[in-house]
């Protein structure tokens, strides 16, 4: 008795899974190889699609790393969800460190990099990156709360965690080590405390 097959995938589906599973893949080699390494070729491997699957989705690398920017941008903004209630302040500043970490920061990172000599690549970065600025202050905003942001204090206090946190996160790059027990942390704590409660 012959055994059905499952009905295939309507063809705009298919193709869109294949997008998928290219982008993921690039994103993956840019955290995991670095710009230089991430060539057509690994990213084709690694999604496991063909040449001519790829090409035409992807005409040129930098049509590929410019859709994986945007896909990327997508992906770390839905990194952190905005909470309904806001918690403690400590709360707030570990959510907001740990967006500095992981492979979605480590590819974006290799982007940013790669984009100072490359205008097309740089070009195309800045609007996902501006969106995803925009949802790093509504997610601020939900994690402390709008009675903590509406503080006179925070304007200024905001701004310097972000570019703090962003630089001190460079800085594992070049030394890894657990985010987690970064002395820094705390003393980002006691900075909001300091200025939040008074």
């Amino acid at each position: 008795m012959a055994t059905s097959q499952p009905a295939p995938l309507p063809v705009q589906k298919r193709a869109w899974d294949t997008r998928e599973r290219i982008l993921a893949a690039a994103v993956a080699c840019l955290a995991e190889d670095g710009y230089a390494a991430t060539t057509t070729s690994r990213i084709q491997e690694r999604a496991g699609v063909s040449r001519g699957s790829l090409l035409h989705q992807f005409p040129s690398r930098d049509d590929l790393l410019i859709a994986a920017v945007q896909h990327l941008a997508v992906q770390r903004a839905g990194q952190v969800d905005v909470p309904e209630v806001a918690g403690t302040i400590d709360d707030a500043v570990e959510q907001i460190w740990l967006t500095f970490h992981g492979p979605l920061f480590t590819a974006a990172l290799q982007l940013w990099v790669a984009a100072q000599h490359n205008p097309h690549l740089a070009a195309a970065l800045r609007p996902p990156e501006h969106e995803l600025g925009r949802h790093i202050r509504e997610l601020i905003t939900g994690l402390f709360g709008p009675e903590r942001v509406a503080h006179p204090g925070f304007a200024d206090l905001a701004p310097v965690l972000l570019a703090s946190m962003r630089g001190v996160a460079l800085t594992y790059t070049f030394e890894p080590r657990d985010h987690r027990s970064d002395p820094n942390l705390a003393a980002w704590k006691r900075l909001a405390h300091r200025i939040l409660d008074g």
